[in-house]
């Protein structure tokens, strides 16, 4: 069986090794190598009720937490399967070598994350992403070398091929040579959230959207676009914005703002209990709101923590100050603003992550279940690695029969479509990506608004009319004119969700609606179709 898997990330290598041990012939394919995917980027941790702590953490309550941070909006029945297996994927990921940090008793180490009453999140000091990335692609580099997978680097994705509701395969191009080539079987997306959308934001350029873009202009069906998460602690930098890990808080940092002279810590006063680990879309607009919507400097303080604390446990943290800032976090508050960050919606799946089109399997960030309205940190590994292995559990026993001569008419169709590509004259690419971006981040912030909304809707419409010159690249000339789709399909179901929930602020409907305690479903048949399902449905 032939299993292909775009994206190279931690759901992506999760998926190629599981696949491979099941006996699939996986083709995983990607722009760049995984030591360079967004996951690399991911510093605090991954949670799992280990209960190590003398908490008496449970599944049950990491089962609840998710529930609650996500507005109860996410699938339960893949949260009940996501918190039951994170204890086995820690094991796992343990005996394949992870370099976990560990207490004064030998057991993994736990800290807090915010929204969780317990220590949960797993972590190896500040790079918790780079050691898993590293485990996971030494253990894959030995499936390549007995030819059980096979690593296509310097491809895009370009389209999916779909009969009869059926995925076939995909056609990808290489960017060196401008091949382009099918690939049948099974597919799993894994290519990362929707970064491409809002520019600056804190993850990874390669993880464009166009992946999901495509598929959904293709009949893939999309859910809770509209779920955007800001995290509370960026930094701003020349390129983009750069994380400060939840771990600062979770270690004891302290968010302030200078009022009369001192600081005030607001989260404190605000929500006693939790302070700064309340649910980051709570501690975003906690920030806005102390700040006069960014009028006033928020500081981040760990001044007060050890020495030892910042330069090993949050040693990312005192390399991005110091590198970036020019700052030196053991004795100088550190200046931050929330940036986008994580994309709650994406394409739709079940808990098995099956899409809508039989055949084709999402896991990830560009995969829809887990998060609902706000994922809680430290259930973003947690979810690539899991989503990995269950996308290709699935898709290793779901057969589809090959229909050579429809993949090959497919392959001659878009190879038809590239050798007839001219470039426009308007507008050059890079124009166009900034003119979405802005448009994006006016409409689709912290708080938004029907005016605004509709307003960037207008926008788009003018910019998706234009010709675009994309400077001989075929990928981007496909990608911008799929992106403006994309970014509609964002605004509207903004639209449509008339309510206040999580990630989504409308300030025209600023309460909770129980009506809205349902999935946004997004179709697209030549025009986009939102609707709310059940969420059983």
């Amino acid at each position: 069986m032939n299993i292909n898997v775009v994206g190279c990330g931690l759901a992506g290598l999760s998926a190629a090794i599981k696949a491979s041990e099941l006996g699939a012939s996986v083709s995983l394919i990607s722009p760049n190598y995984s030591e360079t995917s967004q996951s690399v980027m991911a510093m605090g941790g991954i949670n799992a009720a280990l209960n190590t702590k003398g908490e008496n953490d449970s599944i049950e309550n990491h089962y609840a937490d998710t529930i609650n941070g996500g507005c109860e909006i996410n699938n339960p029945k893949a949260v009940f399967k996501l918190t039951n297996d994170a204890p086995k994927i820690i094991g796992w990921l343990e005996k394949l070598g992870v370099s976990f940090t560990r207490d004064n008793d030998g057991n993994v180490d736990l800290r807090y994350f915010g929204g969780q009453k317990y220590a949960r999140t797993a972590y190896a000091g500040a790079r918790t992403g780079k050691q898993l990335v590293t485990t996971l692609t030494s253990h894959c580099r030995k499936k390549e070398a007995r030819g059980q997978v096979k690593r296509y680097v310097g491809w895009r994705f370009l389209s999916l091929i779909i009969k009869n509701h059926q995925c076939l395969g995909l056609i990808a191009i290489n960017e060196n040579t401008s091949e382009i080539r099918a690939f049948k079987g099974n597919v799993i997306l894994a290519s990362g959230g929707l970064n491409k959308l809002f520019g600056k934001t804190s993850g990874s350029v390669l993880n464009d959207g166009y992946a999901t873009s495509k598929a959904f202009m293709q009949g893939v069906t999309l859910a809770n676009l509209e779920m955007i998460q800001f995290h509370p602690t960026t930094i701003k930098t020349t390129n983009k914005r750069i994380l400060i890990t939840e771990a600062a808080r979770g270690e004891g940092g302290k968010l302030f703002v200078n009022r009369d002279g001192k600081p005030w810590y607001f989260m404190k006063e605000w929500y006693p209990e939790f302070g700064e680990l309340m649910p980051r879309d709570v501690v975003s607009r906690g920030i806005y709101k102390a700040s006069n919507a960014g009028a006033d400097e928020v500081y981040l303080d760990i001044t007060h923590l050890d020495e030892h604390t910042i330069k090993v446990k949050l040693d990312e943290v005192y390399n991005i100050c110091m590198k970036y800032l020019n700052l030196n976090p053991i004795y100088e508050p550190i200046p931050i603003f929330p940036g986008v960050h994580y994309f709650m919606g994406g394409i739709k799946t079940d808990e098995n992550h099956k899409t809508n089109i039989e055949g084709l399997f999402a896991a990830g960030e560009c995969s829809c279940q887990y998060h609902g309205a706000n994922r809680l940190g430290g259930n973003s590994l947690l979810g690539a690695i899991h989503g990995g292995c269950i996308a290709a559990q699935n898709a290793y026993s779901t057969n589809i029969d090959t229909n050579e001569s429809f993949i090959r008419k497919s392959l001659e169709n878009e190879q038809k479509l590239f050798d007839s590509w001219r470039d426009g004259d308007e507008k050059n690419i890079v124009e166009a990506e900034n003119e979405l971006s802005d448009i994006m981040n006016a409409s689709m912030g912290m708080y938004r608004n029907f005016d605004d909304l509709d307003n960037a809707l207008q926008k788009l419409n003018v910019l998706k009319n234009m010709k675009i010159d994309s400077a001989g690249n075929y990928y981007d000339h496909v990608k911008i004119n799929s992106l403006f789709v994309l970014a509609s399909a964002c605004i509207k179901t903004a639209i449509e969700r008339k309510e206040s929930r999580g990630a989504h602020q409308r300030s025209d409907y600023p309460e909770t609606d129980e009506n809205y305690q349902k999935t946004t479903c997004i179709n697209f048949d030549g025009q986009i179709k939102i609707s709310f399902e059940g969420l059983d449905d």
